[in-house]
This record gives structure tokens, C-alpha cells and sequence, in this order.
């Protein structure tokens, strides 16, 4: 699509791309990492009685979809909160996600456990979802839930749903999702629709990657 634009980073010794669809692309191993899923957030918030929009587990599979076609994944890793709660395995919900994974027989799926899949539970079983505890080692990555610093690995982490503030002119705010690169860690921005965010704020040796209007870049 016009304006689409991702951005190739060095970790670890591994090129990976940093995509707008706030996922990260592993070239060499085929993988497509998201984090933060949180399917069924909006469900669960509406049997709370919280008048929230329908519709964010088709449209985050949808999104899935697009990814893994785009880029021929052979492995799609979730690194944690895969459902948000016990509230959100509603039937709807489950026969999607059967749905949606009877398309993909090919594809391996690994899920690395979060905090809200402590609550939820874990996938059903018949998904064919591989279920870890973090750390997941894969080359010189430690594929977690939780930002953290490990003793021999580059730590791929989701959790706290990075965003950014940028600041234009008079009053002029824009709050975005964005990638956030430390020493020896990275963490990625929530891959879920309705997730809200947590603002990142500058230190040093930090990079951070803004995502926005089709496009990945790095801020200054």
C-alpha cells in the first residue's frame, strides 16, 4: 500500500524488520513475532457492561492474515497474553480462532505465556498452539512476555504496549505505538486492537522506532 514503509534493524547479529502492522519479521527463520494479543478484550469489557466496539477479533485476524501472506511465515510466535481473560473465551470467539486456524494446517504457532494468560487459560489444545514459559530460547534471541535482561540472549519482549509522544508545534501532541531498543533488549508494541498503550520515556542508549500512517521510523 502507499506510504508502507518498514524498517531493518541489527540485533543480536540477526537483521529483523520492524513492521507497521506493530509485528517484527525474522528473515532467516521465517517467523512473525507479535505480542499482546489480548483477543477478546472487548468482549470481556462488554460483559462488564462497558458499551465498547464489536468486531476486534475478526478484524486482529484479519491483520494476521495479511502478515503471514505477505510474508509466507512458517512460524507465527505470540509472545504472551494471547486471550485477555477467562471472560474472553466466549463461543464466538473460540469457533472463530478454529476458523481461522483450520487455514493455516502448515504453520507452527508458539505461544510464550503472559500474565493475562495465567488468568485465561491456555488456547484449546485442538488449536495445535505449542505453549512455553518464558524464556523461550531461539538462536540469539530469549523470546519473553516480560522485558527483562538475560545473561546470554537479546531479549524479544511485549507486556507494557509501548507508545511514544511526539510534539509538534504550539500544543500539537501525537501519541503512537512504537518499538523500544535497549541494551541487550527490545519490546514490541501491542499487536492487539483495543489495548491502549504505555508512554516510553527517553534514556540513554534508548531507541525508539514510532509506528504511524502506514510506516515504521526511527525518532531522533
Amino acid at each position: 500500500m502507499a506510504g508502507h514503509t518498514v524498517h531493518a534493524v541489527e540485533w543480536a547479529g540477526e537483521t529483523l524488520v520492524l513492521l507497521p502492522e506493530r509485528a517484527l519479521w525474522w528473515p532467516a527463520r521465517r517467523m512473525l513475532l507479535i505480542a499482546d494479543l489480548h483477543l477478546g478484550k472487548a468482549a470481556t469489557f462488554r460483559a462488564a457492561g462497558q458499551p465498547v466496539p464489536a468486531g476486534t477479533t475478526q478484524e486482529n485476524l484479519a491483520r494476521l492474515d495479511a502478515l503471514i501472506a505477505q510474508h509466507g511465515a512458517r512460524h507465527l510466535v505470540v509472545l504472551g497474553d494471547f486471550l485477555h481473560a477467562e471472560q474472553a473465551r466466549t463461543t464466538s470467539l473460540l469457533a472463530a480462532l478454529a476458523a481461522w486456524r483450520a487455514r493455516y494446517g502448515g504453520l507452527a504457532i508458539t505461544l510464550v505465556r503472559g500474565n493475562h494468560d495465567s488468568h485465561a487459560g491456555d488456547p484449546p489444545a485442538d488449536l495445535g498452539i505449542a505453549i512455553v514459559d518464558e524464556p523461550y530460547l531461539v538462536g540469539p534471541f530469549a523470546l519473553c512476555h516480560h522485558p527483562q535482561t538475560h545473561a546470554t540472549h537479546f531479549v524479544l519482549a511485549g507486556h507494557v504496549h509501548p507508545a511514544c509522544l511526539l510534539f509538534g508545534a504550539g500544543r500539537d501532541r501525537l501519541r503512537l505505538p512504537c518499538f523500544v531498543a535497549d541494551a541487550g533488549q527490545a519490546v514490541l508494541p501491542a499487536f492487539g486492537e483495543f489495548t491502549g498503550g504505555w508512554r516510553v520515556e527517553a534514556a540513554p542508549g534508548r531507541r525508539l522506532y514510532a509506528v504511524g500512517d502506514g510506516g515504521v521510523w526511527p525518532l531522533p
